[in-house]
């Protein structure tokens, strides 16, 4: 992989993105006054954050026992933003017993509701719609596109190479920004399939329809060819 075109690979784990209104009731703001969150940790996006402040979600009962399903201290990132958003995994959604559509960050309309409470004074806050499974996609500057040769919107292919696990993610997004810094954000489903521990790193591929066996179009390193099967080949000029 030419280092000059490595793509990181982050794993976003599960989060919430809150609005001014929804953070100052959780914390039990009176009228007029105004929660901040505190900075934990400094994310490779600039100006985002993981904050100190842990909610739990609570999704639908447990038809077995009948008590809420509940995932515990589930982490605020900053800075607040305009709307309420929990993005999980597939896997998180089944726990909390709820629909989650694959959506990009911002896309709420429709999604499964969801109630928030704040361990530390037990209010809570029911959401009709906000939970999504973030889908994955790779933040770029205008200048990482015009290089990659890509534009935002855009569905691409990405190879990650692991140990005993690698794999080729498509329909992975584009977001284009001057405010980004190049990454690619998955899951921890998606993480796990993929094998993906410490710092890993993406390169964009192209996949193509039959190489008619001559190993000479694919050049995914130990791919079978026989039947006229193809695989990848690394993104040109990328």
């Amino acid at each position: 992989m030419e280092e000059e075109y490595k793509i990181l690979v982050e794993t976003s784990a599960r989060h919430i993105h809150l609005d001014q209104a929804a953070f100052d009731y959780l914390m039990g703001c009176e009228e007029g006054q105004h929660a901040e969150l505190e900075v934990k940790k400094m994310l490779s996006q600039p100006g985002q954050y993981v904050s100190n402040t842990r909610l739990n979600l609570i999704g639908e009962p447990n038809p077995k026992t009948g008590k809420p399903r509940m995932i515990a201290g589930v982490s605020i990132l900053g800075p607040l933003r305009n709307l309420n958003q929990v993005e999980v995994s597939a896997t998180d959604a089944r726990t909390l017993g709820v629909s989650a559509p694959v959506r990009l960050s911002g896309d709420v309309k429709g999604s499964a509701p969801i109630t928030l409470q704040n361990p530390e004074n037990g209010r809570e806050l029911h959401l009709e719609e906000g939970v999504i499974v973030a889908k994955r996609h790779i933040h770029m500057t205008p200048a990482d596109a015009e290089k990659f040769g890509v534009e935002d919107g855009e569905s691409v292919f990405v190879l990650i190479e692991t140990d005993g696990r690698t794999t080729i993610y498509g329909d992975t997004v584009v977001r284009v920004s001057e405010k980004f810094s190049l990454a690619m954000h998955i899951d921890t489903d998606e993480s796990n399939a993929a094998g993906c521990a410490g710092v890993v790193y993406g390169q964009l591929v192209d996949m193509v329809g039959d190489c008619n066996g001559d190993g000479e179009e694919c050049c995914c390193e130990g791919e079978d060819h026989e039947g006229g099967e193809c695989c990848c080949h690394h993104h040109e000029d990328k």
